[in-house]
């Protein structure tokens, strides 16, 4: 068993609790699922929100679907011009079988555009 990163990123609809809730709940299934992955499987998860998502926190959302006992840790991007709005980013680091080619990188809805080379 390895040690590997999973990146992803979602759009988020609205800057509302309720739509950052949705999202980032959206994204870290989609990040288990794909990869054959329970909670138990996930050492940390970063998350980072662009400066335009204040209404709620990723990480709280990550904790209602089986995250209570996984060390989560959220940050705000640098707010850079031109960057994707509304977007909430994640890098969890797993226990895993797989390889690094094998592992999926998860990129959903108006954030595929961030990884054109590797968005499902």
């Amino acid at each position: 068993m390895s040690v590997r990163a999973i990146r992803g990123a979602t759009q988020v609809e609205a800057n509302t609790a309720e739509a950052i809730t949705a999202a980032t709940q959206e994204l870290i299934l989609e990040i288990l699922k794909v990869n054959s992955l329970t909670p138990d499987d996930v050492i940390s998860v970063l998350f980072t929100s662009s400066p335009d998502l204040d209404a709620a926190f990723p990480a709280a959302a990550a904790r209602s679907v089986g995250f209570e006992n996984t060390p989560l840790i959220c940050s705000v991007e640098i707010d850079v011009a031109g960057a994707l709005p509304r977007t909430v980013r994640v890098m969890a680091h797993v226990e895993s079988d797989l390889s690094k080619d094998d592992i999926a990188h998860i990129y959903l809805h108006g954030a595929k555009a961030l990884r054109r080379d590797i968005a499902q």
